[in-house]
């Protein structure tokens, strides 16, 4: 069982026995955080679902982002606020960045900004990761699941 696994039993525990519900938004993972929780012990009693948008456009559309660059802090907090509010989840962890191998919105690759809402409150982090696009998101659905387990115990 690989740690995003593990991670993602813990979270299923944590969010049962705490009854929240959790909800992803996801971009350069590209559902890769949603089909980890979706795996999880008895998801379909905590896992609301994700909103994967990749697209620029879907995620000023759909996920209110703000206008300008979409890697940026003001994406991830809109990304987490708006997912958590249109699948009716507790906690809502969303993440955008540039996977490579090229930059993007003038961010060099492997930056990552996470947006986690908790409690009604979000708030945002910055990560730089190093190494090709896979390792970029193997190492952004993995701390997305830190954020998550620790939103959880909170």
């Amino acid at each position: 069982m690989s740690s995003c696994e593990e991670r993602a039993e813990r979270i299923s525990a944590t969010a049962r026995d705490r009854q929240l519900t959790v909800a992803t938004a996801e971009s350069l993972t590209g559902g890769r955080i949603s089909a980890v929780l979706g795996a999880a012990p008895s998801a379909s009693e905590w896992y609301r679902g994700s909103i994967v948008a990749y697209a620029s456009s879907v995620k000023h559309g759909l996920l209110q982002v703000p206008d300008g660059p979409v890697v940026s802090e003001p994406s991830a907090r809109a990304m987490a606020t708006s997912v958590a509010d249109l699948l009716g989840a507790d906690l809502a962890v969303a993440v955008t960045g540039a996977g490579g191998p090229d930059p993007q919105d003038g961010q060099p690759p492997g930056t990552v900004w996470f947006g986690v809402v908790a409690g009604g409150v979000a708030r945002t982090e910055l990560r730089h990761f190093d190494g090709d696009p896979g390792d970029v998101v193997e190492a952004t659905t993995a701390h997305a699941l830190f954020l998550l387990e620790e939103a959880l115990r909170r």
